[in-house]
């Protein structure tokens, strides 16, 4: 039970973190108003937001790896808490855009350094499962944004809205204090700390491990697309563009959140007990999320409410699919730098988002504001980071085959073993015996 409960701490941190996250898409309507600023600007907050997150990844990995999650959790969350009390109070333009970059820090620091606690303090049958609840629950952040967050934002005001979001971020300070722990023990495994030259040689090495660089691409594919709809454009696109209501916009993304909710544990199954097939699951989702985007497109006015709810149900399933990722950096590395290969996988998403993110605000600047021709433009930056993801994962791919020599087996292979199993089935699932992406070193681990 010690073991549920710090994982639902460390969890409860994640979920006001991604609350802290969402806050300026849901209000972006009023941050524009608040603020006197253009689309572009407004959507110069959230890059420059994820360009500090993005650029702590590596940072927060190897403070991770050196200070353990409970420590590294607690500092994200006074960090953040204390960035949005900051915005809750100011009128400042630039007070509030140096709010946004403490609170990009302090989410930095927070979801590797949970999801650095699943292998610790659970079995290795249980990890990928438990990997993909942490990812599926902290997204309930989105739906505190989306629904009470709106609600007071509405009828009480900003400062109400941002300083409750404040009092949360010191609730999970305190928790995490009092209740996590970074192993069963209470001692974290052994690392000798580096200086900065060693520490640089160390981020080359993970780099260059084909898994760590797949799971980038993985993360990168899956990620933005869902995180750029939910963290900035997906409520204006859904008001001005399709015509809903600020509360039927906000209401959507609880359909994302219902989603990954669903799919994570189906997910993390398929990727325990085929980890062999887990780049298909990862090229199967893209695929998806680009095909479901070119059908609503095409269409030359407002969808129908059943096709904007599939197009979210889609590419939300690529939130817990972006969770594959971690699992490559899980299996081709040492536990002692499993923090800066969780960085690094987690920069591949955020990157591609804050890019469409900004270059979508300077594409509405140019075609109009938030129409709909101009909303049409604009989500057409995503396309060039699906093909570059595709093409990544499928190289990536090809060397991790190649350097462990080991090749997907057939269905037909995998239903024969499963019958010539006593049981009728494989071995421990919770185990790999074989995969496409393990690397030499790791070989042992579980």
């Amino acid at each position: 039970m010690k073991s549920w409960l710090v994982w639902g701490v460390g969890v409860f941190a994640y979920v006001v973190a991604v609350l802290h996250r969402t806050t300026f898409g849901v209000s972006g309507l009023a941050a524009t108003e608040r603020f006197q600023i253009s689309p572009s600007v407004l959507s110069g907050f959230v890059v420059l937001q994820l360009i500090v997150y993005a650029g702590m990844q590596i940072p927060a990995g190897v403070l991770l790896d050196r200070w353990g999650s409970r420590k590294v959790v607690a500092l994200g969350a006074a960090t953040m808490a204390t960035a949005q009390l900051v915005l809750a109070i100011t009128e400042s333009l630039p007070l509030a855009y140096a709010a946004r970059v403490f609170v990009g820090v302090g989410d930095a620091l927070t979801f590797i350094s949970v999801l650095r606690l699943v292998p610790v303090w659970f079995a290795a049958r249980r990890i990928p499962v438990v990997s993909q609840l942490t990812g599926i629950f902290g997204q309930l952040g989105q739906v505190l944004s989306a629904v009470p967050f709106v609600l007071i934002l509405t009828d009480i005001g900003w400062t109400a809205a941002y300083g409750s979001a404040a009092a949360l971020g010191v609730l999970a300070c305190v928790l995490v204090v009092a209740v996590v722990r970074d192993s069963p023990t209470g001692v974290r495994e052994d690392f000798t700390p580096a200086g900065i030259r060693e520490t640089v040689v160390q981020i080359g090495v993970v780099w260059r491990r084909p898994g760590t660089r797949l799971g980038f691409f993985t993360h990168m594919g899956t990620q933005f697309s869902v995180t750029t709809f939910a963290l900035m454009w997906g409520v204006p696109y859904l008001e001005s563009a399709q015509g809903l209501s600020a509360a039927a916009a906000g209401s959507m993304l609880t359909v994302s959140v219902g989603t990954a909710i669903a799919a994570g544990p189906i997910l993390g199954i398929l990727t325990g007990r085929f980890p062999n097939r887990r780049s298909l699951l990862v090229l199967t989702i893209i695929a998806a999320c680009a095909t479901m985007w070119t059908i609503v497109l095409a269409l030359p006015g407002p969808g129908p409410l059943w096709l904007l709810i599939l197009l979210i149900v889609v590419i939300s399933v690529g939130g817990p699919g972006s969770m594959v990722g971690f699992d490559y950096a899980r299996t081709f590395n040492p536990t002692p730098v499993l923090g800066t290969a969780q960085g690094i996988v987690n920069i591949g998403g955020f990157l591609a988002t804050l890019l469409v993110v900004q270059t979508m605000g300077l594409l509405l600047d140019a075609f109009g504001g938030y129409g709909f021709d101009s909303f049409r433009v604009a989500w057409l930056a995503q396309y060039p980071v699906w093909i570059l993801a595709l093409v990544g994962v499928l190289v990536t791919r090809a060397k991790a085959r190649r350097e462990t020599g080991v090749y997907p087996r057939t269905l037909r292979q995998v239903f024969a073993d499963r019958r010539s199993s006593p049981r009728g089935k494989l071995a421990d699932s919770g185990t790999v015996h074989v995969e496409e992406e393990r690397s030499d070193d790791d070989r042992g681990r579980t």
